[in-house]
């Protein structure tokens, strides 16, 4: 074949090739940035998930710490609710007592233990003095009797009013130390609350980057497969274009009986480009140029 056969031929594929190769090259770079924009959003998303599963692994802490002091707040105010519930019972105990005395808490009208003590101790004495005698015996006896249960009655009674006065006062003193030992329970029980729900707020977010990266991963891997793609193709174009120019030149050397020096450059930078080595931007545009 003549070289304007040649010509002919080649001439319309070589300019086909020609045109779609700054588009490719274009596409290429414009996929190229995606993939870095991808590598970017997805580094930085793991960046933040990491912080985050960091910040949940502190809530987590500070949630139990929280739940052990509920614990031990309950088993307090579990004690202080004893306490209260046993002082309770002995006042109940005693106002029992004291209303089947016919009392309200106040002491019994009539002799105290100590002018009952005094009145058997004063009959004691005249009995040993031979003060009574026959009849009259019998009536110590019972007088003394009688005495004996009245003592009893009235110390009873003075033991559970003062008695009483306490466990009033213990009462008030235990209410107070159980409602605030529930207050306690009340605010762990809240601060626990409030740092699971922190941890769970923080773990959905987790979720949600993670999602995020995910699809950052997803975008990049299926970009850099087209940016991959469109860059093999741009080489392929280019390889095809000097091959051509290989072609024609070589029919014109022929023609011409003679080589160039940029044919043996353009040569050298063929075969480095078809044996599959990188050639850089400065030999692929020499390869453009020629």
């Amino acid at each position: 074949m003549e070289l304007d056969e040649i010509n002919a031929v080649f001439a319309p594929v070589k300019d086909s090739l020609e045109a779609g190769l700054e588009e490719k090259r274009d596409l290429r770079d414009e996929l190229n940035a995606k993939v870095r924009a991808y590598l970017d959003t997805r580094n930085e998303v793991n960046r933040q998930v990491k912080e985050l599963i960091s910040e949940v692994r502190s809530q987590k802490e500070t949630r139990d710490d929280a739940n052990s002091k509920v614990k031990d707040l309950k088993i307090e105010r579990a004690e202080r609710s004893d306490e209260l519930k046993a002082i309770r019972t002995e006042l109940r105990e005693v106002l029992s007592r004291l209303e089947e005395s016919g009392e309200t808490g106040a002491r019994k009208s009539g002799p105290s233990p100590t002018k009952i003590r005094a009145k058997m101790d004063a009959l004691e004495r005249k009995y040993e003095r031979g003060g009574f005698t026959g009849a009259s015996e019998k009536g110590f006896f019972r007088e003394m009797k009688k005495l004996s249960q009245e003592l009893k009655e009235a110390k009873a009674s003075n033991k559970d009013g003062g008695r009483l006065s306490d466990l009033k006062s213990g009462v008030r003193s235990a209410e107070r130390l159980q409602e605030e030992a529930h207050n306690r329970v009340e605010q762990a029980v809240v601060a626990a609350q409030e740092s699971h729900d922190l941890m769970v707020e923080l773990s959905e977010e987790v979720d949600r980057l993670r999602d995020q990266a995910n699809s950052a991963h997803a975008g990049l891997t299926k970009t850099k497969k087209e940016a991959d793609s469109v860059h093999s193709l741009y080489i392929v174009s280019l390889r095809c274009i000097h091959s051509i120019q290989d072609i024609i030149k070589a029919m014109e050397m022929r023609t011409d009986g003679g080589e160039s020096e940029e044919k043996t450059e353009v040569s050298d930078l063929m075969s480095k480009l078809m044996s599959g080595d990188t050639l850089s931007t400065e030999e692929l545009m020499s390869l453009q140029r020629n």
